[in-house]
């Protein structure tokens, strides 16, 4: 996907849905039309993380080829980052000559692979007028999902649409290799903050397991996927849908890994580091201890303001029913004032005794959903990151009673 500015995104629009006019792409017979997907690496941006793809077709007679993507957004839209945070992104439909789109993802140092599939003279004419449709002003535009609807998922339904729905019947036949939380922090790790605020965010739906079909939300598995599917070879036998596979432009930009990095360990030491801090501080340095909880009691309320918003307001659908609002919840302001007076030797309230209890309750909730067989969310190092300081601060408010 990528970002074009309002005024540049509709001449490109115009472009698009004029070319059909004046190309031979339009008019050429299906014979004529040779199709590719054409996979772009990621790129260095957050929204560029998840790669990006497009389909190519090519007259072989005027050698004519043009790129259609779904990955087109305007932060000058009105509302965009309001709607962003709401869930409802929209976005675009978009053309341009090969040689122009591909020119921009090697300039930006991200690869590009061209698969030429092998598609029957129908299936290739009946691929382009599908293209040419959706192209239209009032087609172009349709609401973006991360997972379910994105610009890779509309690449792949339009050529499964066009091959009879044989991409589909073989990829659902098939299991995937990762779960949407899986590759979502693997390919956000080289922007460590941004992949730990996803990963809290995220919520059981982020952890399903997954078929090819559906992992083939992201780019590089779509091409991936492609490679072992099977068509109808016109003979009554079946032969390989990519009939070639060429690397136009190497990568020049970091690779991401090819597994998601394991948080557990290094949440379950931050965990624990606070935990410790906060009981040597409750002796030894009262206010450093105040501080001290005043910081995490804030963050945890923010957090669970955030997650609850998230799940009540918005349509992002892989955000509800974050368990994590177990463990960061807006209960935790609720302890503050009693947190400052503890540093002077009070101990908490009878009241504050059952909000102490009521986190703990909601801690060993949150421990036993996980524990329990058939548990969807995968929630580990967020456990191991609260327990430890939940446990901690929850001694030092009551040490005096």
């Amino acid at each position: 996907m990528r970002y074009i500015g309002s005024a540049f995104c509709l001449a490109m629009l115009w472009m698009a849905f004029a070319l059909p006019a004046h190309a031979s792409i339009a008019n050429a017979p299906g014979a004529n039309i040779e199709v590719s997907l054409i996979t772009y690496g990621p790129g260095e941006t957050y929204w560029e993380r998840f790669g990006h793809d497009a389909i190519e077709l090519r007259d072989s007679a005027s050698g004519e080829a043009v790129n259609f993507n779904y990955g087109v957004f305007d932060f000058n839209e009105e509302n965009f980052f309001l709607n962003f945070a709401r869930g409802r992104m929209h976005y675009l439909m978009d053309a341009a000559p090969s040689g122009i789109d591909e020119r921009f993802y090697i300039e930006s140092g991200r690869s590009v692979t061209r698969q030429t599939l092998a598609m029957t003279a129908d299936q290739a004419a009946a691929l382009r007028d599908f293209l040419l449709w959706n192209l239209r002003p009032e087609n172009a535009g349709y609401n973006y999902d991360y997972y379910a609807d994105n610009c890779t998922t509309r690449v792949r339904d339009a050529l499964d649409k066009a091959l009879g729905g044989v991409m589909k019947a073989q990829l659902t036949a098939r299991p995937g290799g990762m779960t949407y939380r899986q590759q979502t922090v693997r390919l956000m790790s080289a922007q460590p903050w941004l992949m730990l605020i996803m990963d809290l965010g995220l919520g059981p739906y982020a952890d399903q397991p997954l078929d090819a079909w559906q992992e083939s939300f992201l780019p590089e598995v779509l091409q991936t996927q492609l490679r072992e599917v099977r068509v109808n070879n016109g003979h009554g036998g079946l032969q390989p849908l990519v009939r070639g596979e060429q690397l136009t432009s190497p990568n020049r930009l970091d690779v991401p890994p090819t597994a998601a990095p394991d948080l557990r360990l290094p949440l379950a030491l931050a965990g624990l580091v606070i935990g410790v801090l906060v009981v040597l501080t409750r002796r030894r340095w009262p206010i450093g201890y105040a501080l001290l909880g005043t910081l995490y009691l804030v963050s945890a309320t923010i957090v669970g303001l955030i997650l609850l918003a998230l799940w009540t307001l918005t349509t992002h659908h892989s955000a509800w029913a974050n368990a994590n609002l177990l463990l960061f919840n807006p209960l935790a302001l609720l302890l503050l004032p009693t947190l400052w007076r503890s540093r002077r030797g009070f101990a908490a309230s009878r009241f504050m005794d059952g909000v102490i209890a009521l986190q703990l309750l909601a801690i060993v909730i949150a421990v036993l959903l996980h524990l329990l067989p058939g548990t969807v969310q995968q929630n580990q190092p967020w456990l191991l990151l609260a327990l430890p300081c939940w446990l901690a601060l929850a001694w030092s408010l009551r040490r005096n009673r």
